[in-house]
């Protein structure tokens, strides 16, 4: 095993703005080819960061001039307790194929087991990158990801195979949940199932001064899943104040025979395209798509799957006939509920002052996170994340960057948060704001990884912001 004899470039596949040059990437199938690679970038004295599907937009899957572990070829199913639905796979498999293998088994099954949550926005996530970053769906009171990880198997930066859950190795459980892979690399990981149930889809249009006690209300009603999806047209009053309100409840209705009506490939790729040109009008397209789908049947686990566009920014590009090169940059915002509509008046308000486009964005609730060391969820929060169109030109990275800052703002000034790692724009006293475990944070990876074999660009920056005297 040696370097590649050349440099090889690698990029986030959402953004388009991550170009990293980094020594190799290394692909192993097995744990010893695992073990192997990380023997090998230590006495080459190399850094190790480790992918999975490479959505990550704020640099923590890529080192410049590291080794690149790409994961997705330790995708096994390990094991698979259909008694207690817990399910152990290697940290490499994505969603559809870990969804196809259960379903697969369960066939006869009366009582069938599925997943409790996923990110949304895309499948091709590996259960790997989805542990590492601590991810949450769109459940109304579940907590993010780390309450559905039973334990998982950790090598770490001297070799040693680990396993870690709440019983054993708890530190580095807490750790390595949410952290990003600064501390190992994850090889497996075992994961808690729950009862998979016929849902029904209920959508209404809600205005944001009611959807805090929407929410309550469809909680008290025992429905399970939800989201919010306001308005994007920054020229209208009801911009981010009016939305879609889909929620989910359980039902004894049979599932369709046949799939439920759902839209193409080519229809979200004209919506999206609305949405770059006629933000009033996709607005009220999707509306009248997602109204029409009131009342249809769902399974608790497939409802959660959600078409991705790849290179849709391309595609954009190719249907408005411009050789400006744009993308969408995510952040996603961390409010007490009960300040919700004030948040996002505040954030439209501002959003419209600075000229910034948004072309999704949603609503959804996260229950307070207890176990994780580098918590986000801090409280039971409302989740309100943002899509905003950005020009990869230096201007218009600069305005993301400031538009960025300026809703982090917002959200800590009411006792909120923000996520840390869809972008490198919060400010030091920003991060101490939301995380002031951070420090201690960045102590626990160097007790944990001395040399730091594992690094990445995202924590190369906070960590030189955060050991630089003039850092602000």
């Amino acid at each position: 095993m040696n370097p590649s004899p050349s440099p090889v470039w690698v990029n986030d596949v959402h953004s388009r703005l991550n170009r990293t040059r980094v020594a190799d990437v290394i692909s192993p199938q097995t744990l010893a080819a695992l073990s192997e690679a990380v023997r090998f970038a230590s006495e080459k004295k190399l850094s190790i960061s480790a992918s999975g599907s490479r959505h990550a937009m704020g640099g923590q899957q890529f080192a410049k001039d590291g080794i690149l572990l790409d994961l997705r070829q330790l995708k096994q199913v390990i094991h698979f307790d259909r008694e207690t639905g817990l399910l152990r796979v290697e940290a490499g498999i994505q969603w559809p194929e870990l969804i196809s293998y259960y379903q697969s088994v369960q066939l006869q099954d009366a009582n069938p087991w599925g997943i409790a949550q996923k990110q949304t926005g895309a499948d091709t996530f590996t259960l790997g990158g989805s542990l590492s970053a601590n991810v949450h769906g769109r459940g109304l009171s579940l907590a993010p990801f780390i309450q559905d990880i039973e334990a998982f198997t950790l090598v770490k930066a001297d070799r040693e195979i680990v396993s870690c859950s709440r019983r054993e190795n708890a530190d580095l459980f807490a750790l390595a949940i949410g952290g990003y892979g600064l501390f190992g690399v994850v090889a497996d990981l075992t994961l808690r199932l729950v009862p998979r149930r016929r849902l029904e889809r209920v959508v209404e249009i809600v205005g944001a001064g009611d959807l805090w006690k929407k929410f309550r209300q469809r909680i008290d009603e025992g429905f399970l899943y939800g989201d919010f999806q306001f308005s994007i047209d920054e020229t209208s009053a009801d911009f981010l104040q009016v939305g879609v309100f889909s929620c989910y409840r359980r039902t004894e209705r049979s599932a369709p025979a046949s799939s439920p009506r759902e839209l193409e490939e080519k229809n979200w790729l004209q919506l999206l395209h609305l949405a770059y040109t006629n933000r009033a009008l996709a607005y009220e397209k999707y509306a009248e798509y997602y109204l029409s789908t009131n009342g249809q049947v769902y399974w608790s686990d497939t409802h959660q799957l959600s078409p991705y566009l790849a290179d849709y920014a391309g595609h954009m590009q190719q249907l408005s006939k411009t050789s400006t090169i744009s993308s969408l940059m995510i952040t996603e915002l961390y409010v007490p509920r009960h300040e919700l509509a004030e948040f996002l008046r505040d954030a439209a308000r501002d959003l419209q002052e600075r000229g910034a486009i948004v072309i999704y964005g949603t609503v959804r609730l996260i229950e307070k996170d207890i176990e994780s060391f580098l918590v986000w969820a801090k409280d039971s929060y409302a989740c309100v994340i943002f899509n905003l169109l950005v020009e990869h030109t230096v201007s218009g990275q600069e305005k993301a960057a400031d538009t960025f800052r300026s809703l982090i703002d917002l959200a800590l000034a009411r006792g909120g948060n923000y996520y840390l790692t869809y972008h490198r724009f919060a400010s030091r006293s920003q991060v101490e704001h939301g995380y002031p475990q951070f420090g201690r944070f960045l102590d626990a990876k160097r007790q944990h990884d001395p040399e730091e074999l594992f690094q990445n660009d995202w924590y190369r920056h906070y960590r030189d912001l955060w050991f630089t005297k003039s850092s602000s």
